[in-house]
């Protein structure tokens, strides 16, 4: 009798043990669930390269448009429909936007994305003209301070600002399709990060200013504003 007791209460405790299991599964069964699904997710996520930094456009790279640059916004607005279209061409600028705008005979025929002067640089707004084309063009005031055998020692410099070290000498920093508008300011192929970065000139993708430069003359006007 007292063998048939410890069985019955043996089976009573199965029986409550088996029934807080089941409550304890069902109701967090749900947020189990989704853990899962939010952990096959993340993971998901982690393995798909984001494709603004896996992009490799002519816009993201350096002054000849073929190194890609981790971090910039893909260029997905620069474009020329330009060519066999005749006409008196014209730009105008956006600083706000960082779009430059190419017309002939007011017809919209290209768009670029730019990179124009950084905070304390600005690029001037204003009416111009092209009063200047150089190709090869290459800065008299911004570049590199480098050895003889043309390693840079130091990057980046003002040649009025920055003193020259020892034994170095000022390389000009290349500016193709160099198009000058006033002053030492101008539009060219170079580097853009997705914001104003430049000492005030007006830096466009390579295939851009490439464009710009075979359409332009002397006097064409370039409206900036900003």
């Amino acid at each position: 009798m007292a063998a048939r007791f410890l069985d019955f209460a043996r089976v009573q405790r199965y029986r409550l043990s088996h029934a807080k299991s089941h409550m304890f599964q069902s109701f967090y069964r749900p947020f189990l669930a989704s853990f899962v699904v939010a952990g096959a997710l993340f993971n998901a996520g982690c393995e798909v390269e984001d494709p603004r930094f896996a992009a490799q456009t002519q816009y993201l790279g350096g002054i000849y448009g073929t190194a890609p640059t981790a971090g910039a916004p893909q260029d997905t607005v620069s474009y020329w429909d330009g060519d066999g279209i005749g006409g008196k061409p014209s730009v105008k600028i956006s600083l706000g936007e960082q779009r430059a705008y190419f017309y002939k005979s007011g017809l919209l025929v290209g768009i670029s994305q730019l990179s124009t002067g950084r905070e304390g640089l600005n690029t001037s707004a204003g009416h111009f003209s092209i009063i200047q084309k150089d190709i090869n063009h290459v800065s008299s005031e911004f570049g590199d301070y480098v050895d003889s055998a043309g390693n840079v020692v130091v990057p980046n410099i003002d040649v009025n600002k920055d003193p020259k070290p020892p034994g170095t000498h000022f390389k000009g920093a290349p500016m193709p399709y160099f198009m000058r508008i006033v002053g030492g300011v101008g539009m060219h192929a170079g580097y853009l990060p997705g914001y104003p970065a430049s000492h005030g000139c007006i830096r466009m993708p390579e295939f851009m200013a490439e464009n710009f430069f075979k359409s332009v003359s002397s006097g064409t006007p370039v409206t900036i504003t900003n």
